[in-house]
């Protein structure tokens, strides 16, 4: 029997195929992304994570049960904390301070992004909240996994991959998994189909945000 989350997969298998052809992955292998385009998505993924977060956050105060509350507000503070470290790294490379990248503004794709996110987890139930962050955690350890077995000549790139290619990281999507799979068991239809729509939706940003750091996308006017 196919679980609700597979179905989800499915959903955008070509999106997600979309993702893994875009030129700032395959760059990120084997080594010809150029490091502005890399250094634009680091700071716009660091501003992307404050409001990420906080969308973890309000999952967790919706969550109706104790231990998901408990997952989800655990996870707000290691977006925070686990992510902020991974940034910062970088940024230390890059001779960034922390006032350098509190100061950039968002990108466009960003904004619309966090703002969608945002959006769904203060107006909807938390069944909606989950399907609009499930992206952003399962695209990324798919995309580790998927760049993990070509590696990167570039050790910047390499750690990243890295990360998201850890057995912890493994952990932490699959726990998120469980809970979707859990939180649709007596939901009729009419309550399972916005899930969907929100999955699809934030995979596509997913896209998009890759797109844009590829593009070092700046507002138009």
């Amino acid at each position: 029997m196919t679980s609700f989350t597979q179905e989800l997969w499915r959903s955008i298998d070509p999106i997600y195929q979309a993702i893994v052809a875009h030129p700032f992955l395959v760059g990120l292998t084997d080594g010809t992304l150029p490091e502005e385009a890399f250094r634009f998505y680091v700071v716009q993924d660091a501003l992307y994570l404050q409001d990420y977060a906080r969308c973890l956050a309000l999952a967790a105060a919706k969550a109706p049960r104790e231990t998901w509350c408990e997952l989800f507000a655990d996870h707000a503070k290691v977006a925070l904390v686990v992510e902020r470290a991974l940034h910062e790294s970088f940024f230390a490379a890059w001779g960034l301070s922390p006032d350098e990248i509190a100061g950039t503004p968002y990108a466009p794709t960003n904004l619309a992004y966090t703002s969608y996110l945002l959006r769904v987890a203060y107006e909807r139930p938390f069944e909606e909240v989950i399907g609009a962050l499930l992206p952003c955690y399962w695209i990324y350890w798919e995309v580790g996994k998927h760049l993990e077995r070509s590696g990167s000549p570039n050790p910047l790139y390499q750690k990243w991959i890295d990360t998201y290619a850890s057995e912890e990281y493994a952990a932490v999507v699959q726990a998120v998994l469980d809970v979707t799979d859990q939180v649709v068991t007596d939901l009729p239809e009419s309550r399972r189909q916005p899930i969907r729509t929100h999955f699809v939706t934030t995979a596509r940003y997913e896209w998009m945000f890759w797109d844009a750091a590829w593009r070092l996308e700046r507002w138009p006017v």
